[in-house]
């Protein structure tokens, strides 16, 4: 009788009496925590969610309108010419974008998403900077993203509202100061954009002209890579970069185009103390023709060593600081 009592209790390990059979440890994982409370804006069926979700729409559809309008008129090229939103893709992509301050609409997090340090890094960037977080199962982020590896996260970047080159002239009159622009032709690198944006910031430019074609625009590589100088400078996009540089010409402005053959040195311009217009091509194929044929004088930046070009990063760095010293000795 008592065996079958003991055997009764092992198969009923709720019984008071008699040993009980223990889990072995399988239960173990079910004691680890799960990391920090995320913000009330990323959990599900809570208020604060829903109140992100109905503001994000909101602006979306807003936007969705306001791009309607915009595609449908005229207007001059360039001015406003805002394109479609971008999306940042993957964990490290997002974290990354946020701690370097681009510019985000939301941030969609796949539903029952695995918490680690990045995801928890993005809701408190995201939470930080006031950016909603909107849930979403996977197959919908598979859709949006094309089917990339978005790891669960994916961060919408508004379109970026290009100046139009004009607007650069009227920066440089209210500071009472001769123009500095910095154009670039043909540059499809993003981060070289980033670069000369930054670089531009940092040395008094009244701001940057793109083309509108074949050329890099503001992306999220763009803005991580001006360090925050893109909220601070504007960028212009110009429909023809030629006739842009004729119309700097027109008001007043000497356009400078950086080229290995150059018939001048850069530190021997004192031209660059006036209204300039400093023009970099691509490390490539360096200024196009018609760009070449446009510029008033064209200059070297002389370069002992082996190297044979720059990037437009670097040389519109180095030019740059020249027009900022020149400026800073004869005011």
């Amino acid at each position: 009788m008592a065996g079958n009592s003991a055997r009764r209790n092992r198969r009923n390990p709720g019984s008071k009496k008699g040993a009980s059979v223990g889990t072995g440890g399988h239960s173990r994982k079910a004691l680890q925590g799960k990391g920090p409370t995320p913000p009330a804006s990323a959990r599900k069926g809570h208020i604060k969610q829903r109140q992100a979700n109905a503001s994000v729409k909101r602006e979306m559809d807003a936007k969705s309108r306001a791009g309607m309008r915009r595609s449908g008129g005229g207007g001059r090229g360039g001015r406003g010419g805002a394109g479609a939103a971008e999306l940042v893709v993957g964990r490290n992509s997002v974290v990354e974008a946020l701690i370097g301050g681009v510019p985000a609409t939301a941030l969609y997090v796949m539903q029952f998403i695995d918490t680690d340090d990045r995801v928890r890094e993005a809701f408190q960037a995201a939470n930080e900077r006031g950016i909603p977080l909107m849930e979403a199962p996977r197959p919908q982020l598979d859709q949006m993203t094309s089917g990339l590896n978005h790891q669960g996260l994916v961060l919408q970047v508004p379109p970026y509202e290009y100046a139009h080159p004009e607007d650069l002239l009227g920066v440089a009159a209210d500071l009472g100061q001769d123009a500095l622009i910095m154009a670039l032709d043909g540059v499809t690198d993003s981060r070289n954009l980033g670069a000369v944006v930054r670089s531009a910031a940092a040395f008094g430019a009244h701001g940057v002209v793109i083309p509108e074609r074949r050329a890099a625009g503001m992306t999220a590589g763009a803005w991580k890579t001006s360090s925050g100088a893109a909220a601070r400078l504007r960028v212009a996009r110009a429909t023809n970069l030629t006739r842009a540089l004729e119309a700097y010409q027109k008001a007043g402005c000497l356009v400078v185009g950086l080229a290995a053959d150059g018939e001048a040195e850069v530190g021997e311009l004192e031209a660059l103390t006036g209204p300039v217009v400093i023009v970099a091509g691509s490390e490539g194929k360096g200024l196009s023709r018609l760009v070449s044929e446009t510029c008033d004088i064209r200059v070297r930046i002389p370069m002992p060593g082996a190297t044979e070009s720059l990037n437009a990063g670097v040389a519109a760095g180095i030019v740059l600081y020249e027009a900022a010293r020149l400026r800073a000795r004869t005011s």
